[in-house]
């Protein structure tokens, strides 16, 4: 007999765990996208129905292989759920743009590719896509422009997804929301630390006191930020849902910056510098 199953990408940690964990328990065998055979083996013993395939979403080939296996398998697959991602700051002026170039073709290309690998399967099930956005896509700030950039992008091309897939019955939604408690913001420190090393020595001149701002902005966004649980709960509420919302819109937080994202630019920028006490 046949299982609902979902594929879900950057599965090894952070909110990818925590959906992977409450759909397997909620009853979907989930196929956990990592790129570390170590991940792939905790998640293994972690729970019977999560069968985690080592998918990094740059690559051709792994797409490919993780959709071989679904196949193979005859699970029915229900659910994409396109969150691998990365988040890539900086002045946009020294920004090296591989670094650039990395940032869209993660959180940009990469879901496009997952999405078009496993459309044949989604139109047997009319199954559900949730993409991970963020309410960066809505409001960009300094540093952050190529994270917003990419979240903005890829709110778009949901956005046209979800109209083109709407005669085949197949549900497209996006979540938004702020910051969430996970281990990105590591990951973001130590991404930080190799792009200001390969940064001009001038850049810390000109914006250094700006980066000092917004690294302690950054700090007090890591310990206030939601739990990852919140968004696994709203993932499955988007798969099961006969309509699933368009967007979801998660936290307070969230919800009043999509407010101020839709203020008059020049009274957006000021809003923006008080708060995060910018220079």
């Amino acid at each position: 007999m046949a299982n609902d199953a979902a594929l879900v990408t950057g599965a090894s940690t952070g909110i990818g765990h925590a959906i992977t964990l409450l759909l397997a328990r909620s009853g979907y065998t989930v196929y956990a996208g990592v790129r570390k055979e170590a991940d792939r083996q905790r998640l293994e013993s972690e729970h019977e129905r999560i069968h985690p395939v080592i998918l990094d979403v740059r690559v051709p080939a792994d797409i490919a292989r993780a959709v071989q296996n679904l196949r193979e398998a005859g699970d029915t697959l229900v659910g994409l759920v396109n969150n691998a991602g990365i988040a890539v700051g900086g002045p946009l002026e020294f920004l090296p743009i591989e670094a650039l170039r990395n940032q869209f073709e993660i959180n940009v290309i990469a879901p496009v590719a997952m999405t078009q690998a496993v459309l044949p399967l989604l139109r047997e099930s009319r199954g559900r896509i949730v993409n991970i956005g963020s309410i960066a896509g809505r409001m960009a700030a300094p540093f952050i422009g190529p994270y917003s950039a990419s979240k903005s992008a890829i709110a778009a091309l949901t956005d046209a997804l979800r109209q083109e897939l709407a005669p085949f019955g197949i549900g497209v939604s996006l979540l938004e929301f702020a910051s969430v408690k996970t281990p990105i913001w590591e990951k973001g420190r130590a991404g930080r630390d190799a792009l200001v090393a390969a940064m001009p020595p001038q850049a810390m001149t000109y914006y250094g006191t700006l980066a000092e701002a917004i690294i302690a902005v950054t700090n007090a966004e890591e310990r206030e930020g939601m739990s990852p649980q919140t968004i696994a709960n709203t993932v499955l509420a988007a798969l099961r849902a006969p309509k699933p919302r368009e967007r979801y819109v998660i936290g307070r937080k969230a919800k009043i910056q999509t407010v101020v994202a839709m203020l008059p630019a020049r009274t957006r920028d000021a809003l923006v510098k008080r708060v995060m006490k910018l220079p």
